[in-house]
């Protein structure tokens, strides 16, 4: 009867069936793990190359809320906003309303992030260039599954090298969230000479709709006026891509 018992058990846990019928993702809790395997231990024990990005998260935000655990949250937080795109994020505020964690949580991510950003600027040897679409593609991996659209700016300087990368909006791209001053201020900031666009979509279909060419016509007029070439705007699917060719 206990053979029984513990091999249910065992396949119950293994394929994620509950007691309902349904199937479901099921997040290891902190408590469930043995102490070795632990985050923050693995850290100490065996650096920080072994943790995966969701640990790493983990032992950032270091305690969850009253309705989601640690190791809940940190896959949630990278399934929804994107590894780059959580990176990349600045706005607090924005964060702990998108992701629906607290603000100090989200100022963590944040600071995390503008650390990592500072240090690579610094020290970075290389740059990516971004001469095609599928340059653009290529580089943009981790949007190709983001179950929420993100529209990406990649600014280049003369040589077509990135020296900025930055999560644009988060939503339905249209002409109440895309506004010209929103997609160019960074482009000033870090004196841009260029910048690709990039957004997602996540039916799958990399066909650009009506108002995307309407956009990407509006901000091509406007970087002109600025001085400021949109060389493309490029529809990122999972499986493919297209490209606005918006350097008429």
């Amino acid at each position: 009867m206990a053979t029984k018992e513990k091999t249910r058990s065992y396949a119950l846990e293994d394929t994620n069936l509950f007691l309902d019928g349904s199937l479901r993702e099921y997040v290891l809790k902190i408590r469930d793990l043995p102490l070795e395997d632990q985050p923050r231990e693995k850290l100490i024990k065996h650096g920080p190359e072994i943790l995966s990005i969701q640990e790493l998260l983990a032992v950032i935000l270091n305690t969850g809320s009253k309705s989601e655990g640690i190791m809940e949250m940190s896959s949630r937080i990278i399934r929804e906003y994107g590894e780059r795109s959580i990176l990349a994020e600045k706005d607090p505020a924005r964060l702990s309303s998108d992701l629906n964690i607290p603000i100090v949580k989200a100022c963590q991510v944040i600071a995390c992030g503008e650390l990592g950003r500072r240090f690579y600027e610094k020290n970075s040897a290389g740059f990516t260039v971004i001469r095609t679409a599928k340059d653009a593609y290529e580089y943009l991996g981790d949007m190709r599954n983001l179950p929420k659209e993100h529209l990406r700016g990649l600014y280049l300087n003369s040589h077509n090298r990135i020296i900025h990368d930055e999560v644009v909006s988060i939503g339905t791209i249209n002409t109440n969230i895309v506004h010209p001053r929103e997609v160019f201020r960074p482009a000033i900031e870090y004196s841009a000479a260029a910048v690709v666009l990039a957004h997602n979509h996540p039916s799958g279909s990399a066909v650009p709709s009506a108002q995307d060419i309407d956009i990407t016509d509006q901000l091509v007029r406007a970087g002109k006026i600025l001085g400021i070439n949109v060389l493309d705007h490029v529809i990122v699917t999972k499986d493919s891509f297209m490209s606005i060719k918006a350097n008429y």
